[in-house]
């Protein structure tokens, strides 16, 4: 196997032997001076094929060990779980956990909702993203919420492949997609529906949904102080997202929390801020 391009000390973009491309993770694969020939393959712990120039770029923006901790945590997935895991978690579970730890850093008072419906029902799951919190306190000295093992639960569920699709709610795709249509209007942009965090904010967006209706409703968790903040210094975001909660509230006939707010307009921020960036990068 050859190495050709390296992303950071542990991953590196490699060439096998048929001359196919893939990541490689392995303990310091990317160090050497590129290209180089890697004779002793059980120096690589996974390997991933067909990876997106998308991908590529979300992996040179994540902090070599965060990465690391991902990849350890799906490995212990792969040895705890039945069934195979999507190659494409390593890359998804990374992305949360940066998020996350950015979220900590920015938004302390900041504490997700917490579904209890995964600890009922995917308990092998919900002890893996227990393992994963416990794993990033040790390597990346950073204490999340508790309701964060719900969040990385999440991955592990839907990462899970052979297993039986779950029907997309007809309501919640109409709900949806006139969402995302509203927030591409607000904005004169056009979101990628295959990007790690509109995935994050479609997965948020159903389990706000289902909390509302279920009168699950968070509230007083989040210091009124956060969402003042985040108006004063995000005003469209939180115009937008506004907009957003009162059309929901008229077709549900409900009354969206101020917590329940202050989430959503984190999730469109991210969307937001990462079109806006790439197209200033762009110009």
């Amino acid at each position: 196997m050859r190495a050709v391009k390296k992303i950071n000390n542990n991953v590196a973009v490699c060439l096998d032997a048929n001359g196919n491309e893939l990541v490689a993770f392995g303990k310091g694969v990317g160090f050497p001076k590129m290209p180089y020939e890697i004779t002793d393959l059980s120096r690589i712990a996974m390997t991933f094929y067909r990876v997106d120039a998308q991908t590529y770029q979300m992996l040179s923006e994540i902090p070599e060990e965060v990465l690391e901790v991902s990849a350890q945590a799906v490995l212990e997935a792969q040895r705890r779980l039945q069934g195979n895991l999507s190659p494409n978690i390593v890359f998804s579970l990374a992305d949360h956990i940066n998020f996350a730890l950015e979220r900590q850093k920015h938004y302390k008072d900041m504490k997700p909702p917490l579904d209890y419906d995964v600890k009922q029902l995917y308990p092998k799951e919900y002890e893996m993203g227990k393992y994963t919190c416990q794993l990033i306190k040790k390597e990346l000295l950073v204490v999340l919420p508790d309701s964060e093992a719900v969040a990385i639960a999440m991955h592990f569920i839907n990462g899970q492949q052979g297993q039986p699709e779950q029907r997309e709610d007809d309501s919640f795709d109409d709900l949806s997609g006139r969402i995302v249509d509203f927030i591409e209007d607000y904005f004169s942009i056009k979101i990628d529906q295959d990007e790690f965090a509109f995935n994050r904010f479609l997965t948020h967006l159903r389990y706000y949904l289902k909390r509302i209706q279920s009168s699950e409703i968070s509230d007083g968790e989040v210091n009124p102080n956060l969402l003042a903040t985040f108006k004063k210094e995000s005003p469209e975001v939180y115009a937008c997202t506004q907009q957003i909660v009162n059309f929901v509230d008229g077709r549900y006939h409900t009354a969206t929390s101020d917590d329940e707010m202050f989430y959503l307009m984190v999730y469109v921020n991210r969307i937001v801020r990462k079109l806006t960036c790439t197209e200033e990068g762009e110009e």
